[in-house]
């Protein structure tokens, strides 16, 4: 690393760096309907280069699963986690996905000494660190978390898929694509919705209503 890089480096970050224990930390998963809210952290192994660490969001889902098996082969230590359902309804988003974010870290088999995260909000952690906005384009090891987090929620939904029928989640993850919402109004909210999003909420009302007036 140059010198300049360096210099703009606070020293809890330079030691890290110099011991290789700095770990990228990111999500998958906040803006869909249903399912869990994933979050990884991955130490990179300096000595053990993964070409092609994009953000998962760029990569197609082929690519994703190559480099999420490297990762898995050459990393330090990396770990997934998730907040449920139950608990983003309870939170709100934004602070359940801090909680998956802060599980991750402390899952790693190594310990990381230095944290960095995608986004402009830092989860609570023993550690320090600092958060980058895109830096999941930025840094590789947000970049092999991305990757890590999205692999792992797609094949956690095609799961969730077989469990309730109907709904199409091997297909759009979860997300609001017309399809779901199609789905959501003809058969109403399964329990991996979230009743805390708005387009939920509403068809969970809305057929809440419609329960009581058969009657």
């Amino acid at each position: 690393m140059k010198r300049r890089r360096l210099a703009n480096l606070d020293l809890f970050e330079q030691a890290a760096l110099a011991s290789g224990r700095i770990c990228g930390i990111d999500e998958a998963g906040r803006g869909p309907l249903a399912g869990p809210v994933m979050a990884a952290a991955v130490i990179l192994d300096p000595a053990w280069r993964i070409n092609g660490l994009r953000d998962s969001k760029v990569l197609n889902p082929e690519r994703r699963e190559e480099l999420a098996l490297r990762i898995r082969e050459r990393a330090i230590a990396f770990a997934v986690a998730e907040a449920s359902v139950e608990e983003i309804d309870a939170l709100n988003i934004l602070q359940a996905t801090l909680l998956a974010m802060r599980r991750a870290v402390d899952a790693l088999q190594v310990a990381a000494e230095y944290a960095l995260v995608d986004g402009n909000q830092m989860p609570r952690l023993a550690i320090p660190g600092r958060a980058i906005i895109a830096g999941d384009a930025l840094e590789p090891a947000i970049s092999a978390a991305s990757i890590l987090a999205k692999t792992t929620r797609d094949a956690l939904m095609r799961a969730f898929d077989a469990q309730h029928p109907g709904y199409g989640f091997a297909q759009h993850m979860g997300y609001g694509t017309p399809d779901h919402l199609d789905c959501l109004q003809r058969l109403g909210p399964c329990p991996l919705h979230r009743r805390s999003f708005a387009p939920v909420r509403g068809r969970a009302e809305g057929a809440s209503d419609a329960h009581y007036l058969a009657r």
